[in-house]
């Protein structure tokens, strides 16, 4: 099991990648190994039922949260609810790159019987959340889910590999419905920038949808603060990180699989022959959870959890959050004027962007401590001029969450940015850092984008909370010459510590850690796909290509656990990596867990890790090479 696993992206690409003597060989492991006991897959008469529903959708409820916002409670009728997130689901499903943007929002009470179960299936640019102050204020009987699109012609090459963009927080599922194959399990089959967040289920979880054609490839996620009381499927899932949760069980794996500050987790086997690629920290370093709204008498609020360190388990109850009343904020829209929303942030308030694409020609510029920027319906910003998307200059806590970044037409030096360039700020030390969570960065797919660097963090004490910084190798404006990126993340700042932080396909070293005491739980990367030779994407000639992540020369102190990166270099030319991991040879950079993949097309990853680690090539495609620790 543990040698096979597709790469993700294009359909074609992954039909390509592997052989069907390895799909049967993936078919027999999964069945073999009890993960699927269910009969075979049937229709879902969930699926069926809803798809039929007469009721027209309710049109979007929450004008002061703006346009596309969906407000449920228990006193609507299910099968209003039932049919407005089926219209919702049905155009978002394949959206993929589409204007779409949706937050579907449930205020505290039940939904749903086991009966007559609630399915809300989650597309592109969906956020589903409960408006309570705990997640088991917000009772979902039925099913959230995700499940595989089918490619070939509507009835084929049923994968999860590109299922972006979507997200589900702050309420439990009592899991029910479904016939067949689908009975009785919540399927949450995503990839890259899916999170599932202070959720609660009650049941089974698949993170993979096994009950289509297949053939069932999905491909890394992230789940935080959740409590799961029932059986975790992981399956096909190729990388994943589950930070401060409680598990039941959980089972399978198939590359690279963390877990931190996890009771209930499987002990750490990476590396370990026929073992699980499973590599477990009993406490995450350092952790933050997401800023959430609530509802009540109503009025909203947004409240913000505090910084923790060394921590274990969920947050439920009162663990020092601040409140801040939706007063407080500017609601903006993508009408609202860029020099209005950096006005409003000028003066103290914080910032909610309501769904939709902002277009801007300056940055919005966070220059007041504490400030919230909080995206609902995951908006996305995408500059105009060369500028930057956001900046945060040399303040203490500032929080931003929730938002995707389009890189525009023309290139930005840098998209994200974090303190002032050559800064020292320390930001809020240890108790108040600035903390990004759930903040994703494109280029091209949308459109043809270019940028240098998407995020550059020069602050001290910052926390990256699950980020995807993606050169894209599918949609709109693809191309070596096209989407034109160096770096994904340049980090300058001391004690930054980043938990999910995936990095792909970027044109030169896509990771440069040049701070001190940085900490990495959980890296994931692929190599650019589309390096026309080799002169074009090398160092220098005793250097070809360049390391997925570098701690550079002169660093002392860095930690990293789970590191992953795999070559799939499509251009029919014979593309070398030297290395995928470049660190100083010093006691106090230590990695453990370190790992390469030779997905498929030409070349090789030569070493993991300073020539050490062996080499990744067609010779052994789809087999992780591993170091279990360095030094």
């Amino acid at each position: 099991m543990h040698s096979f696993s597709p790469p993700h992206r294009t359909p074609s690409r992954a039909r390509r990648r592997k052989s069907t003597a390895l799909l049967g060989t993936l078919v027999s492991a999964l069945v073999t190994g009890s993960l699927i006991t269910a009969a075979p897959a049937t229709a879902d008469t969930a699926d069926t039922a809803a798809q039929s529903v007469a009721q027209a959708p309710i049109p979007p409820n929450a004008p002061e949260l703006g346009a596309n916002v969906y407000v449920f409670n228990p006193g609507m009728a299910q099968a209003d609810i039932q049919a407005t997130v089926d219209a919702i689901a049905d155009q978002q499903t394949g959206a993929e790159f589409g204007p779409g943007r949706y937050a579907l929002l449930f205020e505290p009470g039940s939904y749903g019987t086991p009966q007559q179960p609630l399915e809300i299936r989650v597309g592109y640019y969906t956020e589903v959340a409960g408006l309570g102050a705990q997640p088991g204020d917000v009772q979902i009987n039925g099913r959230v889910s995700v499940y595989n699109q089918c490619q070939v012609n509507g009835t084929g090459n049923c994968i999860a590999l590109t299922n972006f963009w979507r997200s589900m927080a702050n309420l439990t599922i009592n899991v029910a419905g479904g016939e067949g194959c689908r009975a009785a399990t919540n399927f949450w089959a995503v990839s890259q920038a899916a999170p599932m967040r202070r959720v609660d289920v009650n049941g089974k979880l698949s993170l993979m949808d096994y009950c289509g054609d297949g053939p069932w490839y999905a491909s890394g996620g992230f789940i935080a603060d959740s409590r799961f009381r029932g059986e975790v499927v992981s399956g096909s899932q190729q990388q994943f990180l589950v930070r401060n949760s409680e598990l039941s069980s959980w089972s399978n794996g198939v590359w690279n699989q963390v877990f931190a500050g996890t009771p209930g987790a499987p002990a750490t086997s990476f590396g370990v022959p026929g073992a699980q690629p499973y590599t477990t920290l009993n406490t995450t370093p350092v952790s933050m959870e997401e800023p959430y709204l609530t509802r009540s008498g109503g009025g909203y609020t947004v409240r913000v959890p505090a910084v923790r360190r060394d921590s274990v388990g969920p947050t439920r109850g009162d663990t020092g959050e601040r409140a801040i009343g939706l007063g407080d904020f500017l609601v903006a829209t993508p009408a609202t004027g860029i020099a209005q929303v950096n006005q409003a942030l000028a003066e103290g308030r914080h910032l909610l962007l309501s769904p939709g694409t902002y277009r801007y020609s300056e940055p919005i510029r966070v220059t007041r401590p504490d400030t919230l920027v909080l995206g609902l319906g995951m908006p996305t910003i995408t500059p105009q001029a060369g500028n930057a998307a956001v900046t945060v200059d040399d303040v203490a806590g500032a929080k931003l969450h929730g938002f995707t970044v389009d890189a525009g037409p023309v290139n930005s030096p840098v998209l994200v940015q974090v303190g002032r360039p050559g800064g020292t700020c320390e930001c809020g030390g240890t108790s108040n850092p600035v903390v990004l969570q759930d903040v994703f960065v494109r280029i091209g797919g949308t459109l043809e984008g270019k940028a240098t660097t998407s995020l550059e963090v020069n602050a001290s004490n910052v926390l990256l909370d699950h980020t995807w910084l993606w050169r894209g190798d599918h949609g709109t404006g693809i191309g070596w010459g096209r989407n034109t990126a160096d770096h994904g993340a340049v980090i300058n700042g001391h004690d930054v510590s980043a938990n999910g932080l995936f990095v792909e396909h970027y044109q030169k070293t896509e990771t440069i850690w040049r701070g001190e005491r940085g900490r990495v739980v959980m890296y994931q990367n692929e190599r650019p796909y589309d390096p026309p030779s080799q002169a074009a994407w090398q160092e220098d000639g005793a250097n070809p290509g360049y390391p997925a992540l570098e701690v550079a020369p002169g660093v002392t102190t860095f930690r990293g656990w789970g590191l992953g990166s795999y070559s799939f270099f499509n251009q029919g030319v014979d593309i070398q990596s030297r290395m995928s991991f470049r660190v100083p040879r010093t006691p106090g950079v230590q990695l453990t867990s370190l790992l390469t993949v030779f997905l498929d097309g030409s070349g090789s990853i030569n070493s993991v890790v300073n020539d050490t680690g062996p080499r990744a090539d067609s010779s052994n495609g789809g087999t992780a090479q591993n170091v279990v620790s360095y030094p």
